[in-house]
């Protein structure tokens, strides 16, 4: 059945719903419905006519009451393991400005909240995800043994991980091979005569922390350079834990020659700790990151760091997430990116060996 209707100019100011479309077009209630939610058992001439008729009245349907229906919320959530009051992680930044614009064209929302690592972390989970305000929830920066996973697994709530984690189950993922990083920064650095190479290491219940100390570790081995845990102190990822942390390491005698950290964040704090002291990043003591945030570009002098996507990484785990919501399949489930030198002044110049 075709319709023809010319619509008074009156109606777009009225309240629109379900019952005005199918008074104008002629068709059930059930049939408009049906149309505009996309079922294939509705004729595509007869689809094509209610859904221009409702554009024509300017419905707009009612999302609360959908999702409601369908037991969705179009949301999904993240909840940032950071402790400052003030957020200033360039590389959160970065990962959110993927996981943010993917959302949006998915046309989901995207749910962020704060928790400190700790005790109360797993309730602000409980919270979230048992009270049902989210459809899905996306994982940084796994842990060894991680009760995040744990949990969310447990109820069966869909999640993908930015890292990964030593447990026993298998869950979705995305990360980059920091052992690979490492080995290759460290490497840089005995290449330009380095045999001194501090290391600011992430806190060790994050398992990134131990595979870029591995790497960091079997650089050293391989060039034959002794192991040597006075210039291995841990830090705290933040900028201001960097230069606590080069402190530690510029105290030593004699002192390092360079100093490798495991975030650009931190290795920015090595330089303000090493200016404080007198001495001139790139010069007196090389100085290596890992990220590749936009910040390490615009230090001074620029940051040497190894690269990982973090925006696309943002991007990729936001769509595998919302993929898992709609129930499809994962064509890769477990994804291990390789991250990417980038030489700046930071390195110096070769030094006698």
């Amino acid at each position: 059945m075709l319709v023809v209707w010319d619509m008074p100019k009156t109606r777009r100011s009225e309240h629109v719903t379900l019952k005005t479309i199918a008074e104008a077009t002629g068709y059930s209630v059930t049939t408009v419905s049906r149309a505009l939610a996309g079922y294939s058992d509705v004729a595509e001439r007869t689809r094509k006519l209610i859904v221009e008729t409702a554009e024509q009245l300017g419905y707009q349907p009612n999302i609360t009451a959908r999702q409601l229906r369908q037991k969705r919320t179009n949301t999904v959530g993240l909840i940032l393991p950071t402790f400052s009051p003030r957020f200033s992680d360039p590389f959160f930044s970065e990962l959110l400005a993927g996981i943010g614009n993917q959302a949006a064209l998915s046309r989901y929302d995207l749910l962020i909240s704060t928790q400190a690592p700790g005790p109360d972390e797993l309730e602000a989970y409980r919270r979230i995800a048992g009270g049902q305000r989210v459809d899905g929830l996306l994982i940084v920066r796994a842990r060894e043994q991680d009760p995040r996973i744990k949990y969310l697994q447990e109820i069966g709530l869909p999640f993908v991980v930015f890292g990964r984690s030593h447990l026993d189950q298998d869950y979705p993922y995305v990360d980059v091979n920091g052992e690979l990083g490492l080995h290759v920064l460290t490497k840089h650095f005995i290449g330009l005569g380095h045999r001194r190479i501090g290391y600011i290491s992430a806190p060790p219940d994050l398992t990134f922390a131990h595979l870029r100390l591995s790497g960091y570790r079997r650089a050293l081995e391989e060039s034959g350079i002794g192991y040597d845990e006075r210039l291995v102190v841990i830090g705290d990822l933040t900028r201001r834990g960097g230069a606590q942390a080069a402190e530690n390491l510029l105290a030593l005698d004699p002192r390092p020659t360079a100093i490798i950290a495991a975030n650009d964040l931190m290795a920015l704090g090595v330089m303000e700790a090493l200016r404080r002291k007198g001495l001139e990043p790139g010069k007196d003591v090389a100085v290596g990151g890992f990220d590749g945030v936009p910040e390490s570009e615009f230090a001074s002098p620029p940051l040497t760091t190894m690269r990982q996507p973090i925006y696309e990484i943002g991007q990729r785990i936001c769509q595998m997430l919302i993929r898992l919501i709609n129930g499809e399949h994962l064509a890769e489930r477990h994804v291990l990116l390789q991250p990417e030198l980038i030489v700046r002044q930071s390195s110096g110049q070769p030094i006698p060996i």
